[in-house]
């Protein structure tokens, strides 16, 4: 099986899913389209296309990790810890964001796909509830 064919379903496969997927959701996907292909040649297409820049790999805190095609408008996400809930955040606030730390500390930034992690407006309510019938 040629690379260059796997690597092309793929990022079909994550084009149109529009999602964050793992590697074993992505070969699931694919093994309907190649049924003879194998896990490992999927984790090693992956990891390929990660280190040419067409797909990124984000810790998303489901317990593995999970790839995205690169293209179109850059996004960033913020998750919650608790609910799993998952919002985009433009590129423009964390791309000045990564401009400034580049200035002050004179360093490259690579990152691509930044997630970051805390509690959405509903679980924090849930919190604050939570803590006043504790407090009483």
């Amino acid at each position: 099986m040629r690379a260059s064919s796997v690597d092309h379903i793929i990022l079909e496969t994550l084009e149109h899913n529009h999602d964050h997927l793992t590697a074993q959701q992505i070969y699931e996907r694919i093994c309907e389209r190649l049924p003879a292909v194998n896990q490992s040649t999927v984790y090693r297409a992956l990891e390929r296309m990660a280190t040419a820049g067409k797909v990124s790999i984000s810790d998303m805190g489901l317990g593995a990790a999970v790839y995205e095609m690169i293209g179109g408008e850059r996004h960033h996400h913020l998750v919650c810890q608790n609910c799993g809930q998952t919002l985009n955040i433009s590129d423009e606030i964390v791309s000045n964001f990564f401009h400034q730390l580049e200035a002050e500390n004179h360093f490259q930034m690579v990152t691509n796909h930044l997630v970051l992690f805390g509690y959405c407006e509903t679980c924090q309510k849930g919190k604050a509830t939570q803590k006043t019938k504790e407090s009483t």
